[in-house]
C-alpha cells in the first residue's frame, strides 16, 4: 500500500480523516487487516461446516453429470472404431437435466476419453 501510495479517507463517524499507512494510520491499516483475516477464516469455517452438513445429507454440490455410463461407453468404441472426436460428438445426446436432448460439446466428449486414458494408466 507504501508502494502505491494508498490511503484510507474515513467520511463519517469518531476516525473521520486520512490515514496513511506509512504515518499514524499503521495501526489502524493492521488492525484492519487482522480483522479482514479474522472474517475471512470464520467464513471459511463456516463454508466447511455447510458442504460437511450437506454431504452428511446426500448432497454433494457441483454440476449434475451430463454424461452417463451407457454414453461415454459408446463414445469409447466410437474412439475404438476412429471415428473423430467431433462426430463422436455429434452422435451423442444428453438424456436427463436441463440439456436433455441435445448434444454435448466435443470438449465434453475429449474429457471423457482423457478420464477413460487416465484410468487405464
Amino acid at each position: 500500500m507504501r508502494h502505491h501510495d494508498i490511503q484510507l479517507e474515513l467520511l463519517t463517524g469518531p476516525l473521520q480523516g486520512v490515514y496513511d499507512p506509512s504515518g499514524h494510520g499503521a495501526a489502524l491499516f493492521a488492525f484492519f487487516a487482522g480483522m479482514a483475516e479474522s472474517e475471512r477464516e470464520y467464513i471459511r469455517e463456516k463454508s466447511l461446516e455447510g458442504q460437511a452438513s450437506a454431504r452428511e445429507r446426500g448432497r454433494h454440490g457441483g454440476r449434475p453429470k451430463v454424461v452417463d455410463d451407457d454414453m461415454a461407453a459408446y463414445a469409447r468404441s466410437l474412439r475404438a472404431n476412429r471415428v473423430p472426436v467431433p462426430e463422436i460428438a455429434r452422435k451423442l445426446v444428453i438424456t436427463s437435466g436441463k440439456n436433455q436432448g441435445k448434444r454435448p460439446s466435443v470438449a465434453t466428449v475429449y474429457r471423457i476419453l482423457a478420464e477413460d486414458a487416465d484410468s487405464t494408466e
